[in-house]
């Protein structure tokens, strides 16, 4: 490893561990092909900018973010698979068949599904055991429905709150540090609230639930509830878990912008 890779670290950390990080890389790169070597390098670069911004495991930044990533995962899916419903229920009740609205639905539009349908596939694959593939897969549905948004902003509601708050929750997922995912206690805890977040107004949605929760509490109030329980098992303040939630919540409180209470009071 050359020096200008050591010199991303911070001083202090450079000065405690700059040695034994030299070591180590010298020592795991020495016998790789080129290809794995510059892909070494890229581990350490990102190593060292999470250290510099706080987002390591060692620091409180990493932490709290290692709390809030499953549950920006879980509000990924839920959102994605209530946006999914909902177009699905408009196809249902359009005239037609639901088939020949399928097979003359725009380009624009095809997308827009595909994200919401890689953002809630992906993030219900990291949430079951498979971190990096289903992160991978979440990630690029957010940001393709983020960026989508310039190009077609009537697929979306009252301005770019929706588009933002993918964007804001792909960023919370990716700043979890690596060795921090997957903790399955968080990981079953999150996939729980996003079934009961999605569950109630997707039986609105087929017309199955007489009672509608279709206004954006009801997933705002399973997150809330999910942070003070988690603080109550923790026997904390409930500061951590609450702001966790805030942090992980973007794109619920962008729904009840968009189609539910928020929408109404404007």
């Amino acid at each position: 490893m050359s020096d200008p890779l050591l010199r991303l670290y911070p001083a202090a950390y450079r000065a405690a561990y700059g040695r034994e990080i030299l070591d180590v890389h010298r020592e795991m790169t020495i016998d790789l092909p080129r290809w794995a070597r510059l892909r070494a390098d890229a581990d350490l670069v990102a190593h060292a900018v999470r250290v510099r911004l706080r987002l390591d495991s060692a620091a409180a930044g990493g932490r709290f973010f290692a709390l809030a990533a499953p549950f920006a995962l879980a509000v990924a899916a839920a959102y994605g698979g209530i946006q999914l419903m909902r177009w699905y229920a408009g196809l249902a009740i359009s005239p037609g068949s639901t088939w020949s609205h399928l097979v003359t639905m725009d380009l624009a539009w095809s997308l827009n599904v595909g994200f919401l349908g890689l953002m809630s596939a992906g993030a219900i694959i990291a949430l079951l055991r498979w971190w990096v593939p289903g992160v991978v897969l979440a990630v690029a549905g957010l940001l393709g429905f983020a960026v989508q948004w310039t190009f077609a902003p009537s697929l979306y509601g009252d301005g770019p709150f929706e588009a933002i708050a993918a964007a804001l929750t792909a960023l919370v997922i990716l700043a979890c540090p690596p060795d921090r995912r997957s903790d399955r206690r968080l990981s079953a805890v999150a996939g729980a609230a996003a079934a009961v977040a999605w569950f109630p107004i997707a039986l609105v949605l087929t017309r199955n639930f007489i009672v509608s929760t279709d206004y954006g509490v009801w997933p705002l109030l399973v997150l809330a509830l999910t942070g003070a329980a988690l603080a109550l098992h923790a026997r904390s303040s409930g500061l951590r878990e609450l702001g966790a939630m805030v942090v992980a919540a973007p794109l619920f409180l962008a729904y009840a912008a968009t189609s539910g209470w928020l929408a109404i009071l404007r």
